[in-house]
């Protein structure tokens, strides 16, 4: 079983935004295999389906992303997750629009929502796949480049990188975790 976790924040007021790519990506997953994230657990939004014969549960903590970690451990715990079947997918701003990179293990960087999980769960070797959404043009507007609604035409390009997200898990539960990097890094 794995569980694949969409960092953001609640969708009805930061729905479209650039911090909120892991829901995006969730909602594409659910969409592609129809699975409906609809069910409230822990203080998140979750559903559970197959992916090629993989059952997986997808996530999207309702905690606000600073604290997105409390939700992760509980369903860790819950569902007794071992960590190579974890997934948190996430923005991150040191990726080129469009594109995504995928890691096996590292640090949070500067991301709030990552050190929370990290924090919460105590171990830094698990799959994370950050969606690019590129770098504000001036450093002192990045909370409203964060959490602003994207323009139109910028989030057709941020597209690309939610279908790649998707992609890339469904080539992790088949073919692990390195395949994927082959492919998408």
């Amino acid at each position: 079983m794995y569980l694949i976790v969409g960092l953001g924040n609640p969708e009805d007021k930061y729905s479209q935004t650039r911090h909120n790519m892991g829901f995006d990506v969730i909602n594409n997953i659910s969409n592609e295999y129809k699975i409906e994230v609809n069910r409230n657990k822990f203080n998140a939004l979750y559903g559970t389906g197959y992916i090629n014969e993989e059952k997986v549960i997808l996530v999207k903590p309702q905690t606000f992303m600073n604290n997105s970690g409390e939700a992760v451990i509980k369903f860790i715990n819950f569902y007794k997750i071992d960590r190579e079947h974890i997934i948190v997918i996430y923005d991150d701003l040191d990726v080129m629009h469009g594109k995504i990179k995928i890691r096996k293990k590292g640090s949070a960087g500067t991301h709030n929502g990552m050190k929370s999980v990290i924090n919460e769960i105590k171990f830094m070797d698990f799959t994370r796949i950050r969606v690019g959404i590129g770098q504000p043009e001036y450093k002192n507007d990045l909370l409203d480049y964060l959490l602003n609604k994207i323009p139109e035409e910028e989030y057709n390009i941020l597209k690309n990188g939610i279908k790649k997200a998707g992609q890339a898990v469904t080539q992790i539960i088949q073919n692990g975790v390195d395949s994927a990097m082959n492919l998408y890094n």
